[in-house]
């Protein structure tokens, strides 16, 4: 079978803009020769690299991929909007795009007439547009604006009447860049119910999306593009598991970067202070000052080091140290502490904190009633949680060495960042293990895999 979409060896290089290469008009620019072939390595961008991909005829497509990935080159590339720079694609049946919405929209002129320039731009006859001008008006809820000028409109009324137009052309391909952000929750219900009309229809649909639980909802296969390369193509549930896996990945490597950053930092004022008070040997070295309001204190490390914490980490069920976990992962957070001296007063104690600064959890052993009897030499200590209940979002850690009185020998505050992923959006700070009820009456349909919550 034909597919609607053949993309073989698609490769896309842009220009590099430097001012001492910038040709003074397209006359010289033709004289000195291709604006791309004489161009050095470094002068040049390479949004797409050798893809290639097939979709069938009925087939819902998706494009995923970070920021950069080259995406939306890749759907311009499509709709014809631009070339490729080698390879080919050739697209089977009338094309309708929605990527740059009302791009042929004239701000002078009413919406009732752009509606008819547009439409036949994108191919319709006028007495086609004439027949779908109500439903495209009614899907845009423009009813009473469709005879103001277009400037007048919000940026919101521009984007849905674009949508509204692309989509009523009844096109056999369907080419589709992040577009479900032109209005509010109902209008993108409504563009959600027009996509799944369309595959009922049998007609295919190239989708290019952030938005991997459209993805996985929507589309029949899927493709992952990494720096213009694909790094995966095939079923879309997959594929949108391997991206994640990637992400988190990344997101792994950036938190440990930032965390050792804060520790170097700290580790530098811990030093100066240490050299400004060699003069008084006989007391303890302070690195700083405990705050008055701890809620309301920012990083940083203080106290005498009488007990000294010299590491901290986190690990996850598999018993790897990281900063990137799932929601109701087994989690322990370890710390290294040092007795400088034989001790028997001492507690140890951790809390957990949001983005925002707000304490979701603190304890202590002293809370906990573990009355301290010695501690000497060096050890380990690990606070364990069998299933950490915490919605999705970014988390730092205070862990903390003191006295029963609170007296600090070794605190640290906000140095240590851990991250909670959940593909459930819910919202707060903590998820209890919970279940719905319902009386016969009130009927769902069955979610597509078991929901644990």
């Amino acid at each position: 079978m034909t597919p609607a979409i053949d993309v073989v060896n698609v490769s896309k290089v842009y220009r590099r803009f430097a001012r001492q290469r910038q040709f003074a008009t397209l006359k010289s620019a033709l004289l000195k020769g291709s604006l791309i072939r004489d161009l050095q390595p470094d002068e040049t961008f390479p949004a797409l690299r050798g893809v290639s991909f097939q979709v069938p005829k009925g087939c819902t497509y998706g494009v995923i991929g970070r920021n950069g990935s080259g995406k939306s080159t890749l759907l311009k590339c499509v709709a014809g909007i631009s070339r490729p720079s080698s390879g080919s694609i050739t697209v089977n049946g009338r094309v309708s795009a929605l990527i740059e919405l009302g791009a042929g929209f004239h701000p002078e002129i009413s919406g009732r007439e752009n509606v008819f320039i547009n439409g036949i731009m994108l191919g319709l006859s006028k007495k086609e547009v004439e027949r779908r001008f109500d439903e495209i008006v009614e899907f845009a809820e423009l009813q009473d604006f469709i005879d103001a000028p277009v400037k007048t409109y919000s940026s919101g009324m521009y984007m849905r009447l674009g949508f509204a137009v692309a989509i009523h052309v009844d096109p056999e391909v369907l080419l589709v860049d992040e577009v479900l952000a032109v209005g509010d929750q109902g209008f993108t219900l409504k563009c959600l119910d027009k996509f799944a009309e369309f595959r009922r229809k049998n007609k295919t649909i190239l989708l290019v999306t952030h938005s991997l639980d459209l993805v996985e909802k929507f589309c029949d296969q899927a493709l992952w593009l990494d720096k213009g390369q694909t790094r995966a193509e095939g079923e879309s549930k997959r594929v949108v598991a391997s991206y994640i896996i990637d992400v988190e990945k990344s997101e792994e490597q950036e938190l440990a970067k930032a965390e050792s950053a804060r520790l170097a930092a700290t580790a530098s004022k811990t030093a100066a202070v240490a050299a400004a008070a060699e003069d008084v040997p006989s007391d303890p070295v302070t690195t700083g000052d405990a705050p008055t309001d701890m809620f309301k204190a920012t990083e940083g490390r203080w106290g005498t080091r009488e007990i000294e914490i010299m590491a901290v980490s986190l690990q996850g069920p598999d018993g790897q140290t990281g900063h990137v976990f799932h929601h109701g992962d087994a989690i322990r957070v370890s710390m290294t502490v040092r007795a400088h001296q034989p001790n028997k007063d001492f507690v140890f104690g951790l809390g957990i904190f949001n983005a925002d600064g707000v304490c979701c959890y603190g304890t202590n052993t002293y809370l906990e009633e573990y009355q301290p009897d010695e501690f000497t030499g060096q050890g380990q200590v690990t606070f364990a949680v069998d299933s950490l209940q915490l919605v999705e979002g970014t988390y730092r850690l205070d862990v903390a060495a003191h006295k029963l009185d609170g007296y600090p020998y070794d605190y640290h505050r906000l140095l240590y960042t851990f991250r909670i992923k959940s593909r459930t959006k819910d919202v707060g700070i903590y998820r209890p293990a919970h279940r719905w009820e319902f009386s016969p009456g009130i009927r769902f349909k069955a979610p597509d895999a078991p929901r644990t919550f």
